[in-house]
């Protein structure tokens, strides 16, 4: 239920005692920012006795805030786990987490957006508010002006009949949609990539869409010298590449090896899902926190082409707790083969973290690194 001390007029919530875990914390990071307080200002006298949904909230501030301002109950989609998980430890009340489906938005009437950096992933979650919410429906999108652009309100125009901008404050920005169109529907992309010969299929939110992000290609190109194993994971699999490749690729050498791809991200396991699928591969496929639930010392190979930033925040952090989440699950003598901006430099971690590693192959962008488990 709502705060019982916001029915007495006195909040007990406090943005300052919201917290990153489980991402990595630092002083200069915080677990909320200027966009999330002009989101609540502007949904204001909205909110009281209110069933909100709340999309893209990062550590809980927007869902914890909506509930503390008089909400009845929220749902509420994060696309990381970890921030599911942020939300769930930064404090309690009537939200319930749901995946990005008709359920989450069947008759909603006030819904609480996070802007998305990417385009179609607005597109997908703009598309879907109006296909499932209240003909009456508020959509108060809200974020960095330096992350936003005008082609959003015009992304917003596709799916709403009206679409209204407020005042920039503290470097922060709202669009306001309402009078949503019928008919709005926005399908996973499909791709044929010819020189991979797979199909790649992307939802709105995933990183690199349908395309080959520079890094996964720089990975793919020495795929060919991973030698035999029994089991890989893909970790951080994204759209399903690396998995894709790496399954295709045992099979062509008659080995039945168990290849799992794992994602943090519900977008990037749907996609890979659907990759898998268009591909008649068989790869598992889970939505895990840096692979929690992988068993230690129980892989033969790990594939890796790790994030350098979480959120808007750019921190080696996101990429040492990857790092970690290899060396634990990797047999003594398994290998992990990663591939990172050649300018972060992240031999030494590698050696200190998962053992003697060794350059394989160097772009002028990227660097394809070999870790053997001590």
């Amino acid at each position: 239920m709502a705060s019982a001390w916001a029915a007495l007029g006195v909040s007990a919530f406090s943005f300052d005692d919201l917290r990153r875990w489980p991402d990595f914390e630092a002083p200069e990071l915080r677990a909320w920012d200027a966009a999330d307080t002009l989101i609540l200002n502007e949904a204001g006298a909205l909110l009281p006795g209110a069933e909100v949904t709340v999309i893209g909230d990062d550590y809980g501030a927007l869902t914890l805030g909506a509930l503390d301002r008089g909400a009845v109950s929220v749902r509420v989609h994060q696309d990381r786990l970890s921030a599911e998980r942020a939300l769930a430890a930064n404090g309690d009340g009537d939200f319930r987490s749901l995946p990005l489906e008709a359920a989450l938005l069947d008759g909603a009437t006030l819904v609480l957006l996070r802007l998305p950096r990417s385009l179609d992933a607005l597109d997908e979650i703009a598309a879907l508010i109006a296909a499932h919410a209240s003909p009456g429906v508020v959509v108060i999108a809200g974020g960095r002006i330096k992350h936003m652009t005008v082609t959003m309100n015009e992304v917003l125009g596709r799916h709403f009949g009206r679409v209204d901008i407020t005042h920039a404050r503290q470097k922060s920005r709202c669009l306001v949609a309402r009078q949503p169109l019928a008919g709005s529907f926005v399908e996973p992309r499909r791709k044929f990539h010819a020189d991979l010969g797979l199909w790649v299929v992307a939802t709105g939110g995933v990183f690199a869409g349908t395309s080959v992000d520079i890094g996964t290609r720089a990975l793919l190109g020495v795929l060919d010298r991973v030698g035999s194993f029994q089991s890989a994971v893909d970790l951080g699999c994204g759209t399903g590449l690396l998995a894709a490749s790496l399954a295709r690729q045992a099979a062509a050498g008659g080995t039945e090896a168990r290849v799992l791809a794992t994602d943090e991200s519900a977008a990037a396991v749907a996609s890979t899902t659907l990759t898998m699928q268009a591909n008649d591969l068989d790869v598992m496929v889970t939505r895990d926190d840096a692979g929690s639930r992988v068993a230690d010392r129980s892989v033969d190979l790990v594939l890796l082409n790790p994030p350098f930033h979480t959120g808007a925040a750019v921190h080696s952090g996101v990429s040492t707790k990857l790092f970690e989440a290899a060396s634990r699950m990797l047999r003594p003598g398994g290998e992990l083969w990663t591939v990172f901006n050649s300018h972060l430099d992240y031999r030494p971690t590698l050696e200190r973290i998962v053992g003697p590693t060794s350059q394989v192959e160097r772009t002028p962008k990227f660097t394809v690194t070999l870790s053997r488990r001590r």
